[in-house]
């Protein structure tokens, strides 16, 4: 298991370094130059120069790039160009907002999205599968930024149960976790409902019910536990694509998360700002996986067996 950790976090450091080119790489295709965003239209050229040149933006690429990296490594990650404070100063105070949209949203979907596939795969072929299979079909399809805009009319501006945008208390966050609820959930139904119906029709479950087995104990001791492992991974890839996702909720509600910072780097070129967050996010999500990866070996005896291998 050790073994399997650290080879695992060792390619870490080619998986970074790969993101670390792509991004750097379009970030200096984009027009403009950091000192004329900063400075501004206004700018006289010789100004706009300067301040490229104290930037080391006049630099060639793979010369800026390289002093990028050293500087990392070093742990320095540089200064906003925009504000002039180091650049995990401006992402760690937007970051919790982002996780705690991420966490409800995920965990709100797995509520709703576990229990209805396996109704609906219990189900199959029945009125409750098809409503559950259509309705998964058209959450999928509603965009989300359409879906944030029409709660906020009904609950905030026509019922005024809930506030429309802001983080100053728990009901602020009521919104944004229904919309990614929603969309997100389609996923979970759909998954859940094809391993478990993959899953009812194996051997073992067919001996189970043959030694007299209650069918509850069939589904939820046999079944789900070895239907849960894609869905689990499904979980995971949603949380992590979250972290860095949000963007059109957080613009809709007015959120100041780590997504609104990225777009709001990326329109002003502020370079360290948006190496440090796509670095940030890239490390966390491969932590994720990972983590997901050792959750399956308490779930599934199988992949333990692989592991001490």
């Amino acid at each position: 298991m050790t073994k399997y950790v650290w080879k695992r976090l060792l390619l870490l450091i080619p998986t970074i370094l790969g993101v670390m080119f792509i991004v750097y790489t379009i970030l200096s295709l984009t027009p403009g130059t950091p000192g004329k965003l900063i400075l501004g239209q206004s700018a006289t050229p010789e100004a706009i120069n300067q301040l490229n040149e104290e930037l080391g933006f006049n630099n060639p690429f793979l010369v800026r790039f390289f002093d990028y990296i050293v500087d990392a490594l070093h742990g320095d990650f540089g200064v906003s160009y925009n504000t002039q404070r180091p650049v995990f100063d401006e992402i760690f105070p937007r970051f919790p907002t982002t996780v705690i949209i991420a966490f409800l949203s995920v965990i709100s979907a797995a509520i709703v999205g576990i229990p209805i596939g396996i109704l609906s795969a219990v189900k199959q072929y029945s009125f409750i599968d098809g409503c559950s299979t259509t309705l998964a079909l058209f959450m999928a399809g509603i965009p989300s930024f359409w879906l944030g805009l029409m709660l906020m009319l009904v609950f905030s501006l026509q019922l005024g149960w809930l506030p429309p945008s802001g983080t100053g208390s728990w009901e602020n966050y009521v919104l944004p976790t229904l919309t990614l609820c929603i969309t997100g959930s389609a996923l979970i139904v759909r998954i859940t409902r094809t391993m478990m119906l993959e899953t009812i029709r194996q051997d073992y479950i067919r001996t189970a019910r043959a030694k007299g087995a209650s069918e509850k104990r069939v589904i939820f001791h046999h079944a789900l536990k070895n239907a849960l492992l894609p869905v689990i991974t499904s979980l995971g890839i949603q949380f992590g694509g979250m972290l860095g996702g949000t963007i059109v909720i957080e613009s809709v509600f007015s959120l100041p998360g780590l997504g609104t910072l990225i777009v709001d780097a990326i329109r002003m070129k502020d370079i360290p700002l948006v190496m440090a967050s796509v670095i940030f996010l890239a490390v966390l999500f491969c932590l994720i996986l990972l983590l997901m990866d050792l959750f399956y070996a308490f779930i599934d005896p199988r992949v333990k067996a692989q592991y001490v291998k």
